[in-house]
């Protein structure tokens, strides 16, 4: 399984011939697609149009959904701290969605 970022949705759902396009495709394909609870909060978050909702509807009921759970956000606050120690100031969302399994 692969845990797709949101970036990634966006270029599959507006149907955009991209590289990160066609890899969603390729694992949709496969069955091979996964996202998590922060990943659908961002793209319900900038769904527009009927078509973007509708297909991001299917979708929810299709898809494997990684579980945001206690070792989840154990591994985005170890991520946090290491992006920080590196002098990076990483997006929340980020590091969640990192942080989930695939």
């Amino acid at each position: 399984m692969s845990l797709v970022d949101t970036s990634s949705w966006i270029e599959f759902l507006c149907g955009r011939d991209s590289l990160p396009g066609q890899r969603v495709k390729a694992l949709l394909v496969r069955g091979r697609a996964t996202w998590c609870d922060m990943t659908l909060v961002e793209l319900w978050n900038g769904a527009r149009g009927r078509l973007e909702k509708s297909a991001l509807q299917e979708l929810e009921g299709e898809l494997r959904l990684c579980p945001v759970n206690e070792p989840v956000w154990t591994r985005a606050r170890k991520l946090a701290r290491a992006c920080r120690e590196h002098g990076l100031t990483t997006p929340t969302s980020d590091l969640v969605i990192a942080a989930c399994p695939p």
